[in-house]
């Protein structure tokens, strides 16, 4: 049996639904139907090894840990922890290394930019010798976290929310699986479709009380809102809290990461641990800052441009561009919060901006660099790397119609018959494809070195469009200057 078949653990055969299912609507198919655990284990690498690989993590069991909360506290991302015991538990070497985990609702069908800070803590986490632990809320789902949020969640469907967890599981393997140390990825539905509403609240109802729930700063914003929360919203809590003692007991998991929204959730966790397994400082909870815009506000998929991590949703090479564009403002804070570079490295950086001859963008380059390869990998980095070149008049980059198909995300483009294009001049051409308004405005850009077709300068006003220059038959870009750029697509 090879190590993929024996760690995707087989579905167990469906049975009537509990009560406590039919109030979080849970169809009979399960939306976890793909997997139940996945446990891989990598060294820190370019993801070369096998998805299913044994390679455990290096760092010896006697030799005392890197401490990890030190280290999120240096690069500012650290907000609370539920015990400073969590501090010495990290890198004592006689304590066994800790599995931490970080839970993600399938509210959508990739994760974004906000949630890249849970996985970057995992992954400093894996870094120093822990076990990484990725919990789908496959049931939590479908009820939704009020946290931060003003209105309820809109209610998902059996089918997208299934379409949602698949999406949100490759992105979290993908990611993990390419860097050190071990990880599990768990889905919430596998314990929480076989319990009825009488076993919640006699396992976990009867240990919450009332007021200290109510005290949570969510819900206290809900309430006092026009909206108000439904009940529904305010048991989120409790489902939340009881994934963490359901870890605790069954996983071993003993420590709980979460945006510094989420501490309300964090706390009933080991609250409940406390009260139902009597055990006390075993659990423990640990918060970072939210990743916040220049505004203020929270990165979010509800907000428009929102910036995701799944390249269906969002290309490579966009992805980078956003990080590329940060304003000098934010990017060391990003450096240091994002990205695994050395403090001293990212000190180096800081101290080059300030100085003459420092070259713009340098310290953004080295941004959307290394988180680009975090979340896409070498091969993505490649490719945004070659767009951008790409898109830079007079670069050496050779068009092929992949490329050009991906940049005409972010540029204009049009279509033209092919007998408007193919031996017309590249001022008929131009004009014809908007990127002039006339003919006498080509030719004096043409005078000046500053029309380029398919990155390569014109300099003869009498140039016609060749069969050559089409690529691959199917269009061409036509630049002036360095902004203003075109696609022409061959209809």
């Amino acid at each position: 049996m090879t190590l993929a078949s024996r760690s995707i653990l087989p579905i167990c055969s469906r049975t009537f639904l509990s009560p406590l299912a039919s109030l979080l609507s849970l169809p009979e198919r399960s939306s976890s139907a793909f997997f139940r655990r996945v446990q891989v284990h990598h060294l820190f690498s370019t993801c070369t090894t096998p998805l299913f690989s044994s390679v455990k993590c290096s760092v010896h069991p006697t030799v005392p840990r890197p401490n990890v909360v030190d280290i999120l506290e240096e690069r500012g991302l650290l907000e609370s922890v539920t015990s400073e015991n969590l501090r010495s538990a990290c890198s004592d070497p006689s304590v066994p290394p800790l599995k931490v985990y970080c839970g993600f609702d399938p509210t959508a069908e990739s994760l974004h930019l906000g949630n890249l800070l849970g996985i970057i803590v995992l992954s400093w986490f894996q870094r120093c010798g822990h076990q990484a632990v990725g919990l789908i809320g496959g049931a939590t789902g479908r009820v939704g976290d009020p946290s931060g949020k003003s209105l309820e969640r809109p209610e998902l469907d059996a089918d997208t929310l299934e379409k949602n967890i698949s999406g949100i599981k490759n992105i979290i393997i993908k990611i993990l699986g390419c860097n050190t140390g071990s990880y599990v990825i768990f889905n919430n539905y596998d314990w929480w479709k076989d319990m009825t509403m009488l076993d919640f609240l006699k396992k976990v109802g009867r240990f919450a009380r009332v007021g200290n729930m109510m005290a949570k700063e969510s819900v206290k914003k809900r309430l006092e809102s026009e909206q108000g929360m439904s009940y529904t919203e305010f048991t989120y809590q409790l489902l939340q809290g009881y994934d963490f003692v359901h870890l605790f007991d069954k996983a071993g998991v003993n420590v709980q990461i979460g945006g510094s929204d989420q501490w309300g959730n964090i706390t009933a966790g080991t609250d409940l641990i406390r009260k139902i397994l009597q055990a006390e400082e075993a659990a423990y909870g640990l918060t970072f800052p939210l990743l916040l815009k220049n505004d203020g506000t929270k990165f979010g998929k509800s907000e428009d441009g929102a910036i995701w991590l799944s390249p269906s949703k969002l290309s490579p090479y966009k992805f980078y561009q956003y990080f590329f564009s940060v304003p000098d403002v934010d990017v060391i804070r990003f450096l240091k919060t994002l990205t695994f570079l050395s403090l001293d490295e990212i000190k180096m950086l800081e101290e080059q901006m300030s100085r003459p001859g420092y070259v713009p963008n340098t310290a953004q380059i080295k941004l959307a660099e290394e988180v680009t390869r975090f979340v896409h990998g070498e091969e993505g980095l490649k490719e945004a790397i070659k767009a951008t070149e790409a898109l830079r008049p007079g670069a050496e980059t050779k068009f092929d119609w992949n490329l050009i198909e991906r940049i005409a995300e972010d540029i204009p483009s049009c279509s033209l018959a092919i007998d408007r294009v193919k031996g017309f001049s590249i001022v008929d051409v131009s004009v014809s494809a908007g990127l002039f308004e006339s003919k006498s405005a080509a030719r004096r850009m043409l005078k000046q070195g500053g029309i380029y077709m398919n990155n390569e300068r014109v300099d003869d006003e009498n140039k016609r469009v060749e069969e050559e220059d089409i690529v691959e038959g199917k269009g061409l870009v036509l630049s002036s200057g360095k902004k203003n750029k075109v696609v022409v697509r061959i209809s």
